[in-house]
């Protein structure tokens, strides 16, 4: 709402010039020059030229930083021949790079001056200025100098004309009460993201629930490395086979999910099987009793691997080794429920299994970027153009890269590396068929 990009999205998913005038691609798809329009301002009145482009991206590359769109820009140079014009060169081609180009870019003016220690952390964050669409007209704090409420007014000089809204008010709340409270009492409109327990609330007090897909894949991530055990093909089939995810989703998300035995999730684009309506599962919470045919499914797979089973101690054994493992997870709701419903149903298989719950912020830094975990619980942001390269290829598997199963396949590797260059969508697809 407050930045503008080069290129922005349409609801029906095509790109249009935002803050570009016009755009060339090269013929092999590795040179995009941009022409941005003519007296393009920034919401404080300064000029916006090449130089904010240039500046912005190179803080996106920055490892200091460490910034979530790092992957997206990796290996583009970005050169300013004059004031208007930005060009950016790929190591190769790239289909979805278009979708990078909706950035939202930065005032270089004051930014410049921001060390990488104080990014997080400089009143720009709170208080943006961008050449978007809307503008910060009012912030409200508490005593503390954290936000209580946002007032967005239009930008009279945004690139695409006046949006249809004179305003729009982000109100934060400490809690999820308070929320529904001034929910029920008119003082908002709407929220978005509500957990499974609001849901149920907000839906029995009459309120409507729109749905929409969002692109993000959870699962249980093995760390070969970290627990040898795991390099045994039986051992991961059996895990595998002992989840009941349609239960999982039912339980813990109260059926706003759908079960996945794959990467890609329903309707993400580039997958030409899955572009179809989401099935959305809305239904009554299984019952306490457990179905034992996912444990005993699990405990077949073992047997013919060559485990044994030990009544006396409860375990798995083959040779020396009992089966045993561990899995992490950030300190959220969702995460920690699943985590352990996922180490109930392999507990149910004979599998000895311990819970390691963090705090987020040292769940990134001591667990999951120094690949510190047996299994790991977390989420994957697929985005609206389905590439998956960094959380699959064998290139990303160590820290920054997003490959938290540190998988490891050379066809895979050709296959997405084509899939991320294939302009041709149902070229695109067909390779992701083969690689899911």
């Amino acid at each position: 709402l407050t930045y503008s990009g080069l290129m922005r999205t349409t609801p029906e998913g095509r790109f249009i010039p935002d803050l570009a005038e016009r755009y060339d691609v090269s013929a092999d798809g590795t040179v995009y020059t941009f022409t941005l329009r003519p007296d393009t301002t920034f919401h404080d009145g300064e000029p916006l030229t090449s130089e904010d482009v240039a500046f912005t991206i190179k803080l996106a590359q920055s490892p200091d930083i460490r910034g979530p769109h790092r992957a997206d820009w990796e290996g583009v140079q970005v050169t300013t021949p004059d004031e208007r014009t930005v060009v950016f060169t790929l190591p190769n081609a790239y289909a979805p790079f278009m979708e990078n180009t909706t950035f939202g870019i930065l005032p270089k003016h004051l930014w410049k001056d921001v060390s990488a220690e104080d990014f997080p952390f400089t009143p720009l964050n709170t208080h943006p200025v961008g050449s978007g669409p809307f503008r910060v007209d009012n912030v409200d704090t508490d005593v503390t100098g954290a936000a209580t409420r946002y007032d967005l007014v239009p930008f009279d000089d945004f690139t695409l004309g006046a949006p249809y809204l004179s305003r729009i008010s982000f109100v934060l709340f400490p809690d999820d009460k308070s929320l529904i409270n001034a929910l029920n009492a008119d003082k908002i409109n709407a929220f978005a993201g509500p957990s499974p327990t609001e849901t149920k609330v907000i839906a029995r007090e009459g309120h409507t629930i729109v749905r929409a897909p969002l692109p993000r894949v959870f699962g249980v991530f093995f760390n070969q490395s970290k627990n040898p055990l795991l390099a045994d093909a039986s051992v991961r089939a059996a895990l595998d086979a002992s989840i009941d995810r349609r239960t999982i989703v039912n339980n813990v998300l109260d059926g706003f999910g759908v079960p996945l035995t794959g990467p890609i999730p329903p309707g993400v684009l580039g997958h030409a099987t899955l572009n179809t309506p989401i099935p959305f599962l809305h239904t009554v919470r299984a019952t306490s009793t457990p179905d034992t045919t996912f444990a005993e499914s699990a405990r077949t797979i073992l047997e013919k691997g060559g485990w044994k089973w030990d009544e006396a101690s409860g375990s798995w054994s083959k040779s020396k080794d009992t089966l045993r493992l561990a899995i992490a997870t950030a300190d959220t709701p969702e995460l920690t429920e699943t985590a352990e419903a996922v180490a109930q149903m392999w507990r149910a298989a004979g599998v000895q299994v311990s819970v390691q719950v963090y705090p987020l912020g040292e769940f990134n830094n001591t667990v999951l970027r120094p690949r510190n975990y047996e299994t790991v619980l977390f989420g994957e942001v697929i985005g609206r153009d389905a590439d998956l390269f960094a959380f699959w290829h064998s290139k990303d598997r160590n820290d920054p890269g997003p490959n938290i199963a540190l998988y490891t396949n050379a066809k895979v590797d050709t296959l997405l590396t084509d899939a991320r260059s294939a302009h041709n969508k149902e070229s695109r697809d067909a390779q992701y068929e083969d690689f899911q």
